[in-house]
């Protein structure tokens, strides 16, 4: 199929992000499930080139590459589907309980019917493909029929699942859950069609390849749509992921000015870090993320060790709403009022400062930041008028 090596490609790379992902959070069962689903289906892509069924072929038995390639293919839609499930938000356990128990059953019982079918095809027929003239073969043609309703009712059911997440997701995120969905009913519609073509062989052997010849143009189109899907979603997903971490770079530089003054005279307050394990680990986006929630905790703890001296150098100041240039004026007072010792048996009552407006993260980072804009232009307006009178 034309789109069988991209999608190989995609699934790999899927799956190596996904399973880093899973190693950051080992009890997400949402995360764990879709790591799961992404492996067995890339294995699954990768069973399905005829030269990865012949090689198990050559160790076991002839048939057995092919048992193995649909059971593993088939866990990972199954996988698919339980992954939609678990993604349902404040669903009861025992709801997904036994989406669990149907699903898992269902696929069992249709593995368990292919191997006893393969079990009672005649060996020198174990090879069979759906062009080869032993279609009327009651085995043969049994494997066909239960392979192909299994995929029907797993691909409509996935694409099911994807519909019902587009009203949840966001504009970008939504078009290509519509076209993995628009992908995923082509391809149950596919698998509809080729158990029509076994059926029709049966009684016609050898007739109806124009009907085999649509359908594959009709599953690559459909297999090429689930691609596109795939790459929006992935891509939205990557492209958010971006923008967050080069955010937090950019705030976290933004405080360094406030960081920088506070960490001065409040060494203490620099939370310890763990040593990176490895070279690859300083340079990991985490790092990012943590980079710039350490450096914000830190700003607000310097900011309540100074304040006992805020308040002092700005008697009946509210300093929790005062103005970033203001407040950056009294924080370079106070900073000169600080002893270089501080008496550890004084008790000095702690203020409020720079509180922001709203309650999120967000709101807290965008007052320290414009807190510690003002404090970079008092320090360079400081620095010019030292130079001015020099």
């Amino acid at each position: 199929m034309i789109f069988q090596v991209p999608v190989t490609v995609m699934l790999i790379i899927g799956s190596v992000w996904k399973v880093a992902d899973l190693i950051r959070a080992r009890h997400d069962r949402v995360l764990r499930m879709l790591a799961v689903c992404l492996l067995l289906l890339t294995t699954g892509e990768i069973l399905s080139f005829p030269e990865a069924r012949s090689a198990i072929d050559a160790v076991t038995a002839v048939g057995v590459g092919k048992v193995v390639y649909n059971g593993v293919y088939m866990s990972g839609l199954s996988s698919l589907i339980l992954f939609f499930a678990a993604s349902v938000r404040g669903a009861p356990p025992a709801v997904y309980s036994r989406q669990v128990r149907l699903h898992t059953g269902l696929f069992a019982a249709t593995l368990a019917a292919l191997a006893a079918a393969m079990s009672a095809t005649p060996p020198a027929l174990r090879g069979h493909t759906l062009h080869s003239p032993h279609l009327a073969e009651p085995a043969v043609a049994a494997f066909y029929v239960i392979g192909g309703v299994y995929f029907v009712y797993a691909y409509l059911t996935s694409g099911l699942w994807a519909l019902r997440y587009t009203r949840m997701a966001s504009r970008h995120l939504a078009l290509g859950l519509r076209a993995m969905t628009l992908g995923l009913f082509g391809l149950a519609i596919t698998s509809v069609n080729r158990v029509i073509w076994v059926y029709l062989r049966i009684h016609s052997p050898g007739s109806h390849r124009l009907i085999d010849t649509v359908n594959r143009a009709i599953a690559d189109l459909a297999l090429g749509t689930v691609l596109i899907g795939l790459g929006l979603s992935a891509g939205v997903q990557l492209l958010t992921h971006l923008r967050s971490i080069a955010r937090h770079r950019r705030m976290y530089q933004e405080l360094t000015p406030l960081w920088t003054a506070l960490s001065t005279a409040y060494p203490e307050i620099v939370l310890h870090r763990e040593p990176a394990a490895s070279r690859w680990d300083r340079f990991r986006f985490r790092r990012t993320h943590e980079r710039f929630y350490r450096r914000l905790i830190e700003c607000r703890d310097g900011l309540v060790r100074l304040s006992p001296y805020l308040t002092r150098v700005a008697p009946g100041t509210d300093l929790a709403h005062c103005p970033p240039d203001r407040l950056a004026g009294h924080i370079t007072a106070a900073l000169a009022l600080k002893p270089a010792a501080e008496d550890p048996d004084a008790a000095w009552p702690a203020a409020r400062v720079a509180l922001p407006s709203g309650n999120d993260l967000s709101a807290d980072a965008g007052e320290l930041i414009a807190l510690s804009t003002a404090c970079a232009r008092e320090t360079r307006e400081q620095a010019a008028t030292h130079a001015a009178a020099r």
